[in-house]
């Protein structure tokens, strides 16, 4: 009878497969110190870490020195633990293949070099150590802490790869999460019955809050209102009169050189003073900020450095405009009115399909009270943020006043300028 009609046949141990077969054992421990390892370390209640740094010895500071690295032990263990594993189906193959031959049934040798060795790999390996540090934490961390300590070091530049690795492909998948919900919001948003349209513009400007750049929301440097740091008391009072602001740049020959911030408060003690009065000495910092600064950042700032207003700037330093606390919250809550401001709003409805409306009005602000959709003038805005420049974009030129140019059927007329400004715009809507 051939060796072929048998399923099994049985060879014996020879020297080699007595110490191959030790060598397997003593893997498959390591295996299991490594496996429970993982759980025992994460396992570690706040009391058994307060425990821990109460009795210093080499164990526990190893425990602690792992701990504060938590990606490299996470990373360190992986590493060690998978390694380990598949010397031991690599060995417990090579064993089996020489101390058993295998006859005419090739399912046989499948199922003891494959499921049967898996299955003693993790319930040996992984399971059975992983309840027992569960259970066993603290004395299995001490157990093992010194020898994971080397084991990092060793496999550190390895863990490297493996945690910048992991860390790519979290920012990406963060990312790509964040913009799904913007337009989930967006989405429910618009579909949603029971908001009036103020709770629908307050909940669509949080939406679009962190997309924001500064230089959507800020006064651009034409409107800015601003002292010369040589004009005397009587100026500097007509002016805060005048524009009803609380905080004024001052600045040195022009605009693009701020010296500081006057405020309005300051000088509320010395309003009697004469226009010899030195209000110069009381001017503030000044707060700068890029013009492509996110405004949800800047609200951060805003809050940190307890300023509520910022002189922007161009990447060449040059002054842009300015923005204020006021002008990020708007942007959630829509326009602000207080005791200080006019009646007048940045723009007039004649009728239903026609209005006046101010050159600088914001595109976006432009929209809103049209009742558009957001960068409806997308293909032809280029660089323009505002209805004056949207016409300067069309035209390719200056206009002059009574020229009209048109934009997806709706009809923008020069109704007045301000030197080669536009100040007005007259807006027909198509029928």
């Amino acid at each position: 009878m051939g060796t072929s009609d048998y399923i099994l046949v049985f060879n014996g141990f020879e020297l080699q497969y007595i110490i191959l077969t030790v060598l397997l054992f003593l893997l498959l421990c390591v295996s299991a110190l490594v496996s429970g390892s993982e759980t025992a370390f994460f396992s570690l209640s706040p009391a058994n870490i307060n425990e821990i740094r109460k009795r210093p010895s080499a164990a526990n500071q190893a425990i602690l020195k792992l701990l504060s690295m938590q990606d490299y032990l996470l990373a360190t263990v992986l590493i060690a633990n998978n390694l380990v594993n598949i010397c031991i189906v690599l060995l417990s193959s090579y064993i089996l293949s020489g101390i058993v031959t295998f006859g005419g049934a090739p399912i046989w040798e499948f199922l003891i070099k494959t499921v049967v060795v898996t299955f003693l790999l993790l319930l040996f390996g992984e399971i059975m150590p992983k309840i027992f540090a569960a259970y066993n934490s603290l004395r299995f961390v001490r157990m093992v802490s010194v020898p994971l300590l080397g084991l990092k070091d060793l496999f550190k530049p390895f863990s490297y790869v493996l945690i910048r690795a992991g860390s790519l492909v979290s920012e990406t998948m963060a990312r790509k999460r964040a913009d799904i919900s913007m337009d989930e919001l967006s989405n429910a948003i618009e579909i949603t019955d029971h908001q009036t349209d103020e709770e629908k513009q307050m909940l669509s400007g949080i939406v679009s809050f962190v997309n924001t750049e500064v230089e959507e929301i800020m006064r651009p440097r034409v409107d800015v209102v601003a002292l010369d740091e040589t004009v005397d008391y009587e100026e500097v009072k007509r002016t805060i009169i005048s524009s009803g602001f609380s905080r004024i740049p001052v600045y040195r020959e022009s605009l693009d050189h701020i010296l500081g911030v006057l405020y309005v408060k300051d000088m509320i003690p010395y309003i009697g003073r004469d226009s010899g009065f030195g209000w110069q000495r009381f001017l503030r910092t000044p707060y700068f900020v890029p013009e492509h600064k996110k405004i949800n950042d800047l609200l951060e700032e805003f809050q940190a450095n307890k300023v509520h207003m910022a002189i922007v700037v161009d990447e060449y330093g040059s002054t842009v405009g300015l923005v204020s606390l006021e002008d990020i919250l708007e942007e959630i809550v829509g326009e602000i009115s207080d005791e200080s401001d006019t009646d007048e709003s940045f723009y007039k409805k004649i009728d239903d399909h026609t209005y006046i409306f101010e050159g600088k009005t914001h595109l976006n602000d432009f929209e809103r009270a049209v009742d558009l959709d957001e960068d409806y003038f997308r293909d032809e805005r280029g660089g323009a943020e505002s209805v004056a420049g949207l016409m300067l974009e069309i035209k390719g030129d200056f206009l002059k006043k009574g020229e009209s140019v048109t934009s997806h059927g709706i009809q923008f007329t020069v109704e007045s300028l301000e030197g080669r400004r536009i100040d007005q715009v007259k807006v027909v809507l198509p029928a």
